[in-house]
């Protein structure tokens, strides 16, 4: 009863966007539909055999893949590293860098993205000048752009994993650290057979965030690459959709494809969770 209002807004805000997303998918619908010029036709599952068949589909998702799982594992060895560093430092250097991370957390991605471009400049950007690299650049090539965006990813996710994985630490009792290390354990082993068996549901809860929001970036490929780079070597999932559905007016197939990532997504989230179960993890 308690939590009534609280899915009636959810339901609001989520089961009726799913609802029309899945039943575009089924139809024929372009702008002739959406002007009124020509009548909405049901096709079934015809836009997802199209999409399937698409070389091209398959070159993004396997693309989407590799991206997200190395932005979900750079994002958590980073936030995961400053969280233990955050309980080593005084007073004043935690609250200088919890605030410059929550900075970096609320800065818009748009903007964050934009930054990040600047920086990497193959004419004004002060990194080229610093390492002497002359007029690289570094969203020319396939693998130095995504490398740009993931750094520009992480820069801006880390802060999340970095002060919950920190606040999972201050509520481990100081006995059992202390034990460890008497017993002669070093920084690292602490960390692997004591604060991370204790931090497992916060690691969770962090792991599964970080898939949900690497997996449909948008904001700075779209931003860092002009659209998805030269001739699509950058296209993610979300871009992909976004060129099928309002580039080509095709809002059907990118209905489909935001119904196949989020099918990918509630997959990976429900295997993660009983792997997890398995094991005798409560959630």
């Amino acid at each position: 009863m308690y939590l009534a209002p609280a899915l009636v807004v959810l339901g609001g805000l989520l089961a009726y966007p799913i609802y029309q997303l899945g039943l575009i998918s089924v139809f024929h619908y372009t702008q002739a539909q959406v002007s009124g010029g020509e009548p909405t036709t049901f096709e079934g599952f015809g836009n997802y055999s199209r999409l399937f068949s698409d070389g091209q589909f398959w070159e993004v998702l396997l693309a989407t893949v590799v991206f997200a799982a190395a932005c979900v594992v750079s994002t958590l060895a980073v936030g995961c590293a400053l969280a233990v560093l955050l309980t080593r430092v005084r007073a004043v250097p935690r609250l200088a860098l919890m605030l410059a991370a929550l900075g970096a957390w609320a800065t818009p991605a748009i903007t964050g993205s934009t930054v990040w471009l600047f920086l990497f400049d193959a004419d004004f950007g002060p990194v080229n000048r610093v390492l002497g690299l002359g007029d690289h650049s570094w969203t020319y090539g396939r693998f130095s752009a995504f490398f740009l965006v993931l750094l520009e990813v992480v820069w801006c996710s880390f802060p999340f994993v970095m002060v919950t994985v920190y606040a999972g630490i201050r509520a481990v009792p100081a006995e059992v650290l202390e034990a460890a290390a008497l017993d002669g354990a070093s920084q690292w082993r602490i960390w692997r057979s004591v604060l991370a068996p204790m931090l497992r549901p916060i690691l969770v809860v962090v792991t599964i965030q970080s898939v949900i929001w690497d997996f449909k970036v948008f904001t700075q490929i779209y931003v860092m690459t002009g659209g998805g780079g030269i001739a699509g070597q950058n296209l993610v999932l979300n871009v992909y959709a976004y060129q099928k559905a309002f580039a080509s007016s095709q809002y059907s197939l990118g209905a489909a494809i935001g119904v196949v990532m989020l099918l990918i997504l509630l997959a990976v989230t429900l295997v993660y969770l009983r792997l997890l179960r398995r094991q005798g993890e409560e959630l």
